[in-house]
């Protein structure tokens, strides 16, 4: 089924619109203790139970809207799911934040197995949306291999050693715009080896 186009800003607010959801709702009830059940909750995991539904819903637009969604997406969306449900079923906030360390470690494993066999999955994934020659490929898939083990790293090292409300900061806005700034100055470096399609008439 081909993919609806919709408007870009609204594309834009399904697919960040809840993760600044989660950051907000966290903001106005991180000092809130909730009890359900007999059981003390804190206002983190709070706001990741309520994260977790927003974040269906809105993946539901999207694919109702374009009729696509990618791998990433999917998995990402099941990541959030699965560990958001750990986090409730043993009251502990490590299992959310560890899911960040996980997402990057598995997209670098991903990454990192293709280029063990010679071939690059980036560009299975985003050919046709960023026609390349092969080796510009292979160099943008070494280094997105090494971006997302270093954030996985990092992403280890600051929740381990840092405050949670350090941790939802840089979850929030810095890794995603680290890696939107990488992202951009890698397509600007490999600028040689785009390749131009012909116009259609």
């Amino acid at each position: 089924m081909a993919e609806r186009k919709i408007n870009p800003l609204l594309k834009q607010v399904l697919e960040l619109g809840p993760t600044l959801a989660f950051f907000f709702i966290y903001l106005r009830i991180r000092d809130d203790v909730f009890t359900f059940g007999g059981t003390e909750y804190s206002g983190f995991i709070v706001a990741t139970l309520i994260f977790v539904p927003i974040l269906l819903v809105a993946m539901a637009i999207l694919w109702a809207l374009t009729r696509k969604m990618s791998r990433m997406q999917v998995f990402t969306a099941f990541m959030v799911v699965f560990f958001g449900g750990l986090t409730a079923w043993f009251n502990n906030e490590a299992f959310f934040k560890m899911k960040t360390t996980i997402v990057y470690g598995v997209f670098a494993a991903i990454l990192g197995f293709g280029l063990l066999r010679g071939t690059s999955y980036l560009e299975w994934i985003m050919g046709e949306l960023l026609p390349m020659q092969r080796e510009g490929w292979m160099i943008l898939t070494r280094r997105l291999t090494a971006m997302f083990t270093a954030l996985a790293v990092a992403n280890e090292i600051i929740w381990r050693t840092q405050s949670t409300d350090l941790w939802v900061k840089l979850e929030t806005f810095a890794f995603p715009a680290v890696m939107f700034l990488f992202l951009w100055g890698q397509i600007m470096v490999l600028q040689k080896y785009l390749i131009e399609l012909p116009e259609k008439e």
